[in-house]
Formats: structure tokens, sequence, C-alpha cells
């Protein structure tokens, strides 16, 4: 990098600075050491007192501002720290959260696939209750049928044996009248 030569003016007075700094950075700091020395010289005039040495002075306050920023970016330096501790908690605590989310997803998912086995099967034993109370009610509706033409084939037999009996009697009747008649002629 090149050095730059900057022609500056601190308190009232020219001076060239060289550095590898850019030119506004290098007039921005002559302006700050020029205002730190008016600070002083007008303090000094406010306290009625007449400064010996304004650059001295100037310079310790100046070097007063360096260790306060030193302190403060030791302060942040802390702080960042702290933050990098901080974040690297709470990504800690992500990837707990996204692990315990995946087992929970996993899980949820397993259930579900329970449920729709189990569900499958209650379909399956329903289909088959229905099916043997189908069939229940197809024996029930055929031992009835064959039971009402069993009734029906013994109201016929009884119905024969009814006529069977009647007709005996009949008969019965009929040769006690001819046995009448046989006894009464001959004797």
């Amino acid at each position: 990098m090149e050095n730059n030569k900057v022609k500056v003016k601190i308190y009232g007075q020219e001076y060239v600075i060289a550095g590898e700094k850019t030119r506004e950075e290098i007039i921005q700091v002559a302006a700050h050491v020029d205002m730190k020395m008016q600070e002083v010289t007008e303090a000094a005039k406010a306290a009625g007192v007449v400064p010996s040495n304004i650059a001295v002075l100037a310079a310790v306050n100046i070097t007063s501002e360096y260790f306060q920023v030193l302190e403060e970016m030791e302060e942040l330096k802390r702080m960042n720290i702290q933050l990098e501790k901080d974040a690297q908690h709470y990504v800690q605590l992500w990837d707990e959260s996204k692990k315990n989310y995946m087992d929970y997803k996993e899980e949820t998912q397993a259930i579900v696939l329970q449920k729709d086995e189990l569900m499958n099967q209650i379909k399956q034993k329903d289909a088959d209750i229905q099916k043997l109370m189908d069939a229940a009610e197809a024996a029930k509706a055929q031992a009835q049928s064959s039971m009402d033409e069993v009734v029906k084939e013994i109201e016929g037999k009884c119905k024969e044996l009814e006529n069977s009996f009647f007709d005996l009697q009949m008969e019965n009747l009929q040769l006690k009248k001819e046995l009448d008649k046989y006894k009464n002629s001959n004797g």
C-alpha cells in the first residue's frame, strides 16, 4: 500500500502527515486532535487557567478516550463470546427440538398405520359377523321352511289317519249292524 501525504491544520499550525490510511482518514484523525486541543483550551479558559502544554493535555484526553474504547471493545468481546455460547445453546435446543419433532412424527405415523390396520381388522370382523348373521338367518329361514313342510306333512298324515279312523269307525258300525242283524236273524 502506498503512503499518502496530506497537509492538515492542527491548533492553527499546518503539518504534513504521511501514512497508509486514506486521505479522508488522515484528515479525520487530524480534525479529532485539533478538536481535542480546542476543547482543552476552552476548558482551561473557562476555569481561568492558562494552559501551559495543550498538546500534552489533549494527548491525555485522547489516550483516555482510547482506553475507554478499548474497555468497551473488551466488554463487547465478552458479550460476543456470551452471545456465541447462547447461540450455540439455542442451536442445540433447536436440533433437539427437530429430533423430538421427527421422533413424534415417526410415532404419529406408526400410530396412524396401526389405527388403519385396526380399522381394517374391525371392518373384516364386521364383514365376518355379517356373513355369520346372514348364514344364521338363512339357516333359520331354511329350518322354518323345513319345519313348515314337516308340519304340513304331519297335518296331512293326521288327516289321513282321521279319515282312516273315520272309515274304520264307519266300517266298525257297519260290521256291528251286520253282526246285530246276524244275531237277530239267528237268534
